[in-house]
């Protein structure tokens, strides 16, 4: 019974000592197996518009883990997001600017819980658009899930919650990138 005591205490303390933290998102790093899949159909240049919403105030760029606060270095988790599909279209040679494609998102949904005992889920939630020449060639809502380990210790469930974003964003982007519908859009 007093052990049980002393984990409750050593949980609440590290939970309390987190309460007020603020954390940066990890840097996001690409889903190479997903943006091969995307290349091998040879899609045309695109541009990337400023994902919404850009205030990092509004809801979805907010995630809160257990207290500690979740951020974006980019300013907002909209941001983050929109600066992935830059890199990842840069790495596989077909970002342009300028290009008559381009791709606009809006993020809808946006979590990490790691409320449950042992496991930590995350949710994230995008209307995304693509036009060519003004002309809109999709409009289509993608949504990803992703589930890890975690624990009650708020010492480990929160670091294990903040590493998650990365994973959750690739998760989605490599959903994106393997969609017919998506491919016929940013095809030549």
């Amino acid at each position: 019974m007093a052990s049980i005591v002393r984990l409750a205490a050593a949980c609440a303390l590290s939970v309390m000592a987190t309460g007020c933290a603020q954390l940066l998102a990890p840097p996001y790093t690409p889903d190479y197996e997903g943006m091969d899949a995307l290349k091998r159909t040879g899609p045309d240049k695109a541009a990337v518009a400023a994902f919404q919403p850009t205030d990092p105030k509004a809801g979805v760029n907010k995630i809160s883990l257990r207290g500690a606060t979740l951020l974006s270095g980019s300013g907002s988790f909209a941001k983050y997001l929109e600066n992935a599909l830059i890199s990842d279209l840069k790495e596989i040679g077909v970002y342009d600017s300028a290009a008559r494609t381009r791709i606009d998102a809006t993020l809808l949904g946006n979590d990490i819980a790691i409320g449950q005992i042992a496991t930590g889920t995350g949710f994230i939630e995008i209307e995304l658009t693509v036009t060519r020449d003004g002309t809109q060639r999709l409009r289509k809502t993608y949504a990803a899930r992703t589930s890890f380990e975690s624990s009650f210790a708020g010492a480990v469930a929160i670091p294990k919650g903040q590493l998650e974003y990365a994973n959750l964003v690739r998760t989605l982007l490599r959903q994106v990138y393997t969609d017919p519908a998506f491919i016929a859009a940013v095809g030549r």
